[in-house]
């Protein structure tokens, strides 16, 4: 006989919470292998195709494409060792109701020990499909007579919007501060109640032994928005015309805005800036791309802007830091992981280039490449979209000249770069159109004084204005 398994989704890592289904790679009734990506999903930081640990027949599916999804709820079920010819009966026995109710039996162990046969290769950030979690049980039922062991067998163990046998009442743990139990069993009812702001201790549940189910909750839903009616028409009518258009802050724009937010609401930041003369960074950039040939891959402006920060990181390391505020500890870092701002359909991401300080002009140029190009398509992972120490923001291609940038949470500082535009300018002693640009640094007050920023500043623009500093430290 097959055996369900529920599979959840994982923790993808880098403390993300929930992600997105965007597509579905599978149908109910379909044969995956071990291993076989099922779902695209999208999290704050990168697309991810989550791969499957068991090998059957798939026989439901838990989230429509766009649905946000909690980590550790369910993303699908599949009849391992089902007849591949016969997907219809697998289908069947996995038919989840809508409640949001499962009952996981004693035996529920077995869904670790089932398909050792079958070994897993895959992993992604934060979890391997080689052998399933621990779980901490969320239900448990009471014995059932042998007649109906067969039918509890039909249902997957876990949680989510499983049906549930009726011949096998369940109890609901309390998992909410406070006198009493609530009975809510399903992680995506207490969501689904918490996002609407509804009560769930005022509610009473209509499903087994009073357990509050999904019809409940959106029946209070139903009724707080009754009630709230006259208060919404008369904000229309004061809105007039003008009518508004509502935009959910979630995903990477919801991830964005809640780091944004933390970096102002934490950081002391400052800001200083320069003018500069990058007429001779130019002409050193075409004198290196000359010398390298028709065929060799091209240095980048942003490179040599790269190059410059970590030579500058290095006789200012109080930069390369951060402030450990529960221990009032500033944390130095030997390491420079340069992070760049790149605008994509999908918003601002800030891709990492991991030890810049090591990296040749060349290297950077070839790695910047890369990662923005994955930035574009949407195929950066989420380690390619952390641990950056310090950022660098070319906000010039936008056409603008100058900025606060404000501070990517938790580093110390991020340096603006604005566009390159001929000006006038005096140049040993006499007028002349010079290509001139605007830099920026936006600091963190709390590991060092405007002396070290102004310092790393000036060195910084000298080796604009002067690219042959850098052979200094060469």
């Amino acid at each position: 006989m097959a055996e369900v398994k529920e599979f959840t989704l994982p923790d993808l890592g880098e403390g993300l919470t929930e992600a997105e289904v965007v597509r579905w790679l599978v149908e109910v009734g379909e044969v995956v292998a071990v291993d076989q990506p099922v779902v695209e999903v999208e999290t704050a930081k990168a697309m991810v195709e989550v791969p499957c640990p068991y090998g059957g027949v798939v026989t439901a599916r838990y989230g429509a494409e766009g649905e946000e999804l909690a980590v550790g709820a369910p993303l699908l079920t599949v009849a391992v060792g089902a007849d591949a010819s016969a997907p219809a009966a697998a289908e069947g026995s996995g038919s989840g109701g809508a409640d949001g109710v499962v009952a996981e039996a004693d035996g529920a162990d077995a869904a670790e020990d089932g398909g050792a046969g079958e070994t897993s290769g895959a992993v992604l950030v934060g979890y391997g499909t080689g052998a399933p979690p621990a779980r901490r049980r969320r239900v448990r039922p009471t014995p059932v007579p042998a007649a109906a062991a067969g039918q509890v067998n039909g249902v997957a163990s876990g949680y989510g919007r499983h049906a549930v046998t009726p011949e096998v009442p369940v109890r609901a743990e309390a998992a909410e501060p406070g006198p009493g139990p609530v009975p809510v069993i399903s992680p995506l009812v207490r969501r689904l109640a918490r996002q609407n702001g509804v009560e769930l201790r005022t509610l009473t549940g209509s499903g087994p032994d009073g357990l509050i189910l999904r019809a409940d909750v959106e029946r209070a839903i139903g009724a707080a928005g009754a009630a709230a009616e006259p208060s919404a028409a008369a904000a229309s009518a004061r809105a007039g015309d003008a009518g508004e258009v509502r935009i959910p802050l979630r995903g990477l724009r919801g991830v964005v805005a809640d780091k944004m937010s933390r970096s102002r609401r934490e950081i002391p930041e400052a800001t200083c800036w320069v003018d500069v003369d990058a007429t001779e960074l130019l002409a050193a950039r075409r004198a290196m791309n000359a010398a390298g040939g028709p065929d060799a891959p091209k240095i980048s402006l942003l490179a040599l802007l790269a190059r410059i920060c970590t030579a500058a990181l290095a006789r200012y390391p109080e930069l390369n830091a951060r402030v450990d505020t529960e221990a009032r500890e500033i944390v130095r870092l030997e390491r420079v992981h340069v992070g760049f701002a790149a605008q994509t359909d999908r918003g601002l991401v800030v891709p990492v280039v991991r030890d810049a300080h090591a990296r040749s002009a060349e290297s950077l140029s070839e790695e910047l490449g890369r990662l923005t190009g994955a930035a574009r398509d949407g195929s950066l992972t989420p380690g390619e979209l952390t641990g950056s120490t310090f950022t660098l923001n070319n906000y010039g291609v936008f056409g603008v000249d100058g900025s606060t940038p404000i501070i990517n949470h938790p580093e110390a500082a991020m340096l603006g770069v604005g566009r390159i535009v001929p000006k006038p300018w005096v140049y040993e002693g006499e007028l002349a159109v010079r290509q001139v640009t605007q830099l920026s640094l936006t600091f963190d007050h709390r590991v060092c004084d405007g002396g070290v920023a102004g310092g790393f500043l000036r060195y910084v623009a000298d080796c604009v204005e002067q690219p042959a500093v850098l052979l200094r430290g060469v």
